[in-house]
């Protein structure tokens, strides 16, 4: 019984937006301009964000998992604390740092005229701050995991520290990156706190698909159930895909 109602009561919500999105008007509500410039802007946030966590995710996670320095717990549990903080304070520490009077904004405004909050690449930031959790305890996982030995071998046949990297490390924990990038841009595309907050709701810009839900909630109650299902499709449809794909073939 605590089983079925646990299943319950995560299944009930999506349960009520299917029972209650307006069928009738759907495709037209899904033709609407603003709906696919919100959808289209999600979608490639989300997927830069992503790119931009493999990029410095996978390193991080590789150097929790196999380096030894002074201080490797505390970094673990620094990495962890996006996933815990209230995504509107990480959007205000967003902007304490990257703003144009932040410790790292100022003086790249002053030198290169790069200003980050309120635009599109302020999006990419804010989701990848959120997302990038994600990726490296998944990856950090399958290092943890994978058998060393192989790598030790490759590297007496006389390969080099890239190289056992590039070509013994990454294929052993590819599924395990492939989980990590699946759930970092899942969470990349439902990020709604830290972006409206660094990076602002301006339509065609930085509005993704939850800031728009949550400004047509304030005005069309089936606009936002439109959109809400648009995001549920996505996502189902993305994480089971690629999980059947990747963990269903590493499993």
């Amino acid at each position: 019984m605590p089983a079925v109602a646990g299943l319950t009561f995560l299944v009930l919500p999506l349960l009520g937006l299917l029972v209650r999105a307006p069928w009738a008007t759907l495709p037209r509500r899904l033709a609407e301009p603003a709906v696919l410039a919100a959808l289209r802007l999600s979608l490639t946030t989300a997927t830069l964000a992503t790119v931009l966590c493999l990029v410095f995710g996978v390193p991080l996670a590789w150097l929790l998992a196999r380096g030894s320095f002074p201080g490797r717990r505390l970094v673990r549990a620094l990495v962890t604390v996006p996933m815990v903080l209230p995504p509107v304070v990480g959007g205000v520490a967003l902007l304490l740092v990257f703003g144009r009077r932040g410790l790292v904004g100022g003086p790249l405004d002053a030198a290169f005229g790069v200003s980050l909050p309120f635009t599109t690449a302020g999006v990419v930031v804010a989701e990848a701050f959120v997302a990038m959790p994600f990726l490296v305890i998944s990856v950090q996982g399958a290092l943890r995991a994978a058998d060393t030995r192989y790598e030790e071998a490759a590297a007496t046949l006389g390969a080099g520290r890239w190289t056992v990297f590039r070509r013994v490390t990454l294929p052993m924990v590819a599924p395990g990156v492939a989980a990590g990038a699946v759930l970092c841009w899942a969470r990349a595309l439902g990020e709604f706190g830290a972006t409206i907050t660094f990076a602002g709701n301006f339509p065609g810009r930085t509005q993704t698909m939850p800031l728009a839900v949550y400004l047509a909630l304030e005005q069309d109650v089936d606009a936002a159930i439109v959109l809400s299902l648009v995001l549920l499709t996505v996502s189902v449809a993305i994480l089971a895909g690629l999980r059947d794909r990747w963990l269903g073939g590493a499993g």
